[in-house]
């Protein structure tokens, strides 16, 4: 089933760029590190490739799908392929995009050092951003099942949560481990949210789901389809009720004019702090909030 007329979160924004104003780009043009990572994929290869402006560094592997694909991810360029195009095609591309690969490294890199949290997130001890606190990954083989040791969706800073996962688990696993777990909370706590805000405006909607978009909030269709970024579950409350308020208010308004906002304002008053605040994060950068 198709999502007609989907609406970016912040459509002002370019098409060629996030639906969101990522952080600024530093204006030297510094060589960005593109090291290999610690781990990679099954069946991927680490691969350089010399640009005009540098050497870029990338993890390739190859799929099923039908063309190049490029993302930019924790642990930095990652370029999927199909098997029947060449290392001398796969390179060209890179190199053909590479502004657009080193502006994205950039703001990566800038973010990590920042925050200091690129080789400390995906391990025993590593924290990651959840509802608006910071929770401590803890590993434990013995586990069956994800246990998260305080309030499912009022947690604290430092609440425990518990994988099963040996202690030496590949980083890979363990971030796999952390988004499953993630957009399973996500999937509860939208839900609940989405319907509270539903049964107040006295609107229906046909479905809904969670995306996993790189470069937006989320969506509504004019037949009543919304679609919520699971990795809005990093934020605090505030800012989940606004991305849902402004998708409901989609359901009146298929546009942004100022009936829409105002819209917005009766379903969630006070709404400008939380758009203000979701305006300076990247879906694609996350969870390096």
């Amino acid at each position: 089933m198709g999502w007609p007329e989907q609406l970016p979160l912040f459509p002002d924004t370019p098409a060629s760029t996030s639906a969101l104003q990522p952080a600024p780009q530093p204006r030297a043009e510094h060589a960005v590190a593109t090291a290999c990572p610690p781990a990679l994929p099954h069946n991927a290869r680490w691969r350089e490739v010399r640009a005009a402006q540098q050497t870029i560094g990338y993890v390739l592997q190859r799929s099923r799908r039908k063309s190049i694909g490029l993302t930019i991810n924790d642990d930095g360029l990652q370029v999927t392929a199909p098997n029947w195009v060449t290392l001398g095609q796969i390179d060209a591309t890179v190199v053909e995009k590479a502004p657009w690969i080193l502006g994205k490294l950039r703001i990566r890199q800038a973010r990590q050092q920042h925050l200091a949290t690129a080789d400390t997130l995906w391990q025993n001890g590593g924290t990651i951003p959840y509802l608006g606190r910071r929770i401590v990954l803890k590993l434990d083989g013995m586990q069956k099942t994800p246990v998260f040791q305080g309030a499912p969706f009022a947690p604290e800073h430092g609440n425990v949560l518990s994988l099963p996962l040996p202690a030496d688990a590949d980083r890979n696993r363990v971030r796999d481990s952390v988004h499953s777990w993630l957009q399973q909370q996500a999937l509860a706590w939208f839900g609940q949210r989405l319907q509270h805000f539903l049964d107040a405006s006295q609107l229906t909607i046909r479905r809904w789901r969670l995306s996993s978009a790189a470069t937006r909030w989320g969506s509504c269709s004019s037949d009543g389809n919304i679609m919520l970024n699971w990795r809005l579950i990093h934020f605090e409350h505030d800012i989940i009720d606004y991305v849902i308020a402004h998708e409901i208010a989609h359901l009146r308004e298929m546009n942004h004019s100022k009936d829409f906002w105002r819209e917005v304002g009766l379903i969630l008053p006070g709404f400008e702090r939380s758009r203000n605040a979701l305006r300076q994060h990247d879906p694609g950068s996350l969870p390096l909030l």
